[in-house]
């Protein structure tokens, strides 16, 4: 297997505003989490909710982020925005601000078909092969995300980031 391609990059602290899930199935279970994300993030760009994110947010990127609330897998699928706009933030059902802390990051970039795909990917690489590669540093929990940046030659674009702090 070759050494997975990976950044440590230095990022200020972000806000998410994002609408989210409950996923239900067991952590090891990865075929069921991934549909479960797969359904929920067909929803929300179906039903509208994604797009009322889009008309408030600062960048084009979507996140779909993973976070552990009250022992609970949570995942949103969201959009970054300025603290100033919290005010007019729309009011989504399970919606949640996602703070993002000032530090590095550990970043894998690539490409897939589609957004699932691309998560699934990023995500696998990011906690299978670069956080075990990454021996200085350490992922101690909090929120981390798949961040969806557009569309070249077809294919979806992005990259995940997971904080890590320095062992």
């Amino acid at each position: 297997m070759n050494m997975a391609d990976f950044t440590i990059e230095e990022k200020d602290s972000f806000t998410v505003l994002g609408t989210g899930t409950e996923l239900e199935s067991d952590y090891t279970d990865f075929a069921g989490i991934n549909k479960e994300k797969a359904d929920f993030c067909q929803a929300v760009r179906q039903d509208g909710r994604l797009d009322t994110l889009k008309a408030i947010a600062t960048n084009d990127y979507i996140f779909a982020v993973n976070e552990a609330v009250n022992n609970k897998m949570m995942y949103y699928a969201g959009v970054m925005i300025e603290a100033s706009a919290l005010a007019s933030a729309p009011a989504l059902e399970e919606s949640r601000v996602i703070q993002f802390p000032k530090g590095e990051y550990l970043v894998v970039k690539g490409e897939e078909k589609t957004s699932e795909e691309l998560s699934n990917k990023l995500t696998g690489i990011a906690f299978g092969q670069a956080l075990p590669e990454a021996k200085n540093f350490a992922y101690v929990g909090g929120p981390n995300a798949t961040v969806e940046m557009g569309q070249r030659n077809g294919l979806v674009f992005g990259e995940m980031w997971i904080p890590v702090v320095r062992k």
